[in-house]
């Protein structure tokens, strides 16, 4: 069982001049930028920072894939979150969401695969156990089902499905 509380990470950045094109609007590519910081951040706030990876295990994560659907655009000067949550950790990858919310909603939508590889060679490696476990936290547990009226099943909240 995970010693770190399950919960998605959520990084707050502010839109700087230098993040946009000439019209004030969040240049494509520093999405990419803005999660990765975060990824950094959600690794370092769960107590296993990506350097120490590095340093004791001889490992570390690369960006094997990256699907972004951009929503609405951010602008210069907009107070943004990025949210980071854990779909699945497999042997050597993990598979993130990421999420650029803005003061409208969502502005950019972010699947990640990163591949644990080892360094210099960058042959694929096992996700060190203490990183998996953590990684494996950062996530929004689903809502627990109860039983409710014949042939309606709720969730802890009261809502029903059906």
């Amino acid at each position: 069982m995970s010693s770190h509380p399950s919960s998605i990470h959520r990084f707050p950045l502010r839109v700087y001049y230098e993040d946009t094109d000439a019209g004030g609007v969040v240049y494509h590519a520093n999405y990419l930028r803005f999660a990765e910081r975060a990824r950094t951040e959600a690794l370092r706030d769960a107590g296993i920072p990506h350097a120490e990876m590095v340093e004791r295990c001889n490992v570390m994560f690369m960006v094997r894939r990256a699907e972004i659907d951009y929503v609405r655009p951010a602008l210069l000067d907009d107070l943004l979150v990025v949210e980071t949550e854990t779909l699945d950790v497999r042997g050597a990858s993990v598979l993130l969401r990421q999420v650029v919310r803005g003061p409208n909603g969502i502005c950019a939508a972010l699947l990640i695969k990163l591949a644990c590889v080892t360094i210099g060679g960058a042959r694929p490696a096992r996700i060190p156990p203490r990183w998996r476990e953590a990684l494996a936290a950062i996530r929004i547990e689903p809502p627990a089902i109860t039983a409710g009226r014949a042939g309606e099943a709720s969730t802890a909240d009261g809502t029903t499905g059906g």
